[in-house]
């Protein structure tokens, strides 16, 4: 992990780390190991092969809102290790998440492979595009998400359910 400009937890996460007695876990050499501020090249297929992810958004006086993003493999596109874009479909016409992101940039996306367990937490800051060279990559959509990752962590595979594809 390259140096992260601010450090990598909140006052609330340290509080709870020393209430939970867990703060001696997080060494340099761990916070090394599970905080990251880019998706690791070795990763970088697997994102880009999700079939689907979570998006998390909160507006600004903190009421939040997860959804699900799916669309098959391909509705992510990484551009580098630091940014990805995936497209807005239609749905509801509520715009709850991109609502959110037009006044509150910060997302969380969870990436979870079901079948091993796999799992990446991304954080970052989201941009919406309406035109430009982004929506050359998804034809025939209106819009399209740009996250800027600021922060990722890779969760173990424990306590994730194996499912069984229904294909």
């Amino acid at each position: 992990m390259s140096e992260m400009e601010h450090e990598p937890f909140h006052r609330g996460e340290l509080a709870a780390q020393q209430r939970w007695r867990t703060a001696d876990l997080w060494d340099t050499a761990r916070k090394d190991r599970l905080l990251w501020d880019h998706i690791p090249g070795h990763l970088l297929a697997r994102v880009e092969a999700a079939p689907f992810f979570f998006l998390a958004t909160s507006a600004p006086d903190g009421s939040c809102d997860c959804s699900f993003k799916g669309g098959g493999p391909g509705l992510i596109r990484m551009l580098d290790q630091r940014r990805f874009a995936f497209p807005d479909f239609d749905g509801n016409g509520a715009f709850m998440s991109l609502g959110n992101i037009l006044l509150n940039p910060r997302v969380g996306c969870l990436f979870i492979d079901f079948s091993d367990g796999a799992r990446l937490r991304v954080n970052g800051r989201a941009s919406i595009h309406e035109d430009g060279p982004l929506l050359d990559l998804f034809p025939q959509q209106h819009r399209v998400v740009l996250v800027d990752i600021e922060q990722v962590v890779p969760n173990c595979a424990r306590h994730i359910p194996r499912l069984q594809s229904l294909a």
